[in-house]
């Protein structure tokens, strides 16, 4: 399934995609053209097929891809990319049909999550996301794709190769899904342990590109990658983050959403996803420069909602509102208007997350004994002090405080 990755030769590429009117066909073929952008390949053409339903045999027709593959002979491109997910009979018949190698939408997701995974547990959970899309392809492409599954294993006396590819590859998908459950209980216990320690959670969520590591990195410094590339940030990061109101929560930056994103990366990847979908604020994060930007926000809205977190906060931030364009208006009242790039807006995202956290501060005056500078100091360090004087009776300062400070500080509280 490897497509190409940094370093090696540039393919070229013709997108093919039909058009049977169950979504914006351009769209999400410009999509696809940059999805291609960034494994690598060099696009040199787009082809759109307006049809009631896909061909079973050869989705866009046998005469179409005769034309397609005279289009490539002449054009010396080696390379077809379908933006629909495509059967081992349509792989293979379009293959014979048109001497081109071919892969699919799903194909082309996934060769780039292979090449961004970087912690452990992003490579496991790709290789599950593509074992289980490849499982019922290998009728078609048995030979070819069987290297994606590792070292196939002994063959028993009489059975085929294809035979023994799924045999390996069912083996090994039960192998990954143990993997990922060990994995998912060790988050459920560091949720658990976050919850009991009181630990807020803020979750950076939204369609990829959208500006999510920048905002990462402006906020706490984290050092993200950032590319303007489709799905550059894959392995979530957390970093803790001080608000205005002088709590600390952790924010956790996430892998990006497309369209049609596809249902073995969601399967695959709900662990990483549900970490954001059980934080206590949800941050959408959209680009705002884009024409497209309002089904972006609805995108991510939807995927969430499959998620079950449908009672979070969930905050609109239209993020690179810095470039010149139209002003999105559909995203609500609430939506939060920023640039991660030059800071334009941040006091005010800190302040809309603070308001949507659950209430767990108290704005309080103390007149803390000056025997008491340990107090003093926890209180500057936890929580947002307003003022400060000395006085002969201590020091009077006030503060917002959390509940645990407020029981330490009882005995001071002048108002």
């Amino acid at each position: 399934m490897e497509i190409i990755h940094d370093g090696e030769e540039v393919q070229t590429a013709l997108l093919v995609s039909v058009d049977i009117g169950d979504f914006d066909a351009q769209t999400s073929l410009d999509e696809l053209a940059e999805l291609a952008k960034t494994a690598g390949v060099d696009v040199r053409g787009q082809i759109v097929q307006k049809r009631e339903a896909p061909d079973k045999a050869t989705c866009i027709g046998t005469g179409r891809l005769e034309e397609i593959a005279e289009i490539c002979e002449n054009a010396e491109i080696p390379l077809l990319i379908f933006d629909l997910e495509l059967t081992s009979t349509q792989l293979r018949n379009i293959e014979e049909i048109t001497g081109c190698r071919v892969i699919d939408r799903t194909m082309l997701i996934l060769d780039i999550f292979a090449a961004r995974a970087r912690s452990a547990e992003g490579r496991i959970q790709v290789e599950l996301a593509q074992l289980q899309y490849l499982l019922p392809r290998l009728a078609g492409k048995g030979a070819q794709l069987s290297r994606l599954g590792g070292g196939i294993g002994t063959r028993g006396p009489g059975e085929t190769k294809l035979e023994t590819d799924r045999r390996h590859i069912r083996k090994r998908i039960k192998a990954l899904r143990e993997q990922l459950r060990q994995i998912e209980s060790r988050r459920k216990a560091l949720r658990f342990r976050r919850r009991k320690d009181g630990t807020r959670t803020v979750a950076l969520v939204g369609y990829t590109n959208a500006g999510k590591s920048t905002l990462m990195n402006r906020l706490t410094d984290a050092g993200v990658l950032v590319e303007n590339k489709l799905f550059a940030t894959l392995d979530p990061t957390a970093r803790s983050l001080k608000l205005p109101d002088g709590r600390q929560v952790l924010l956790i930056d996430t892998v990006g959403f497309v369209r049609r994103l596809p249902h073995h990366l969601v399967d695959a990847f709900r662990s990483t996803l549900e970490e954001a979908a059980e934080a206590d604020v949800i941050l959408n994060i959209c680009d705002a420069s884009s024409p497209d930007a309002a089904e972006h926000l609805d995108v991510a809205l939807k995927l969430l909602g499959e998620l079950g977190c449908g009672d979070r906060p969930i905050i609109p931030v239209l993020n690179k509102c810095d470039i010149p364009g139209e002003a999105l208006t559909a995203a609500g009242h609430n939506a939060v208007r920023i640039s991660a790039l030059t800071g334009e807006g941040i006091p005010a995202l800190l302040d809309a997350v603070a308001a949507a956290l659950p209430p767990d501060r108290c704005r309080v005056t103390l007149v803390l004994p000056y025997n008491k500078g340990a107090l003093a100091e926890q209180c500057r360090r936890d929580g947002a002090v307003e003022s400060e004087e000395f006085t002969p009776e201590g020091v009077r300062m006030t503060a917002t405080i959390g509940m645990r400070m407020l029981e330490l500080c009882k005995d001071y509280i002048v108002e």
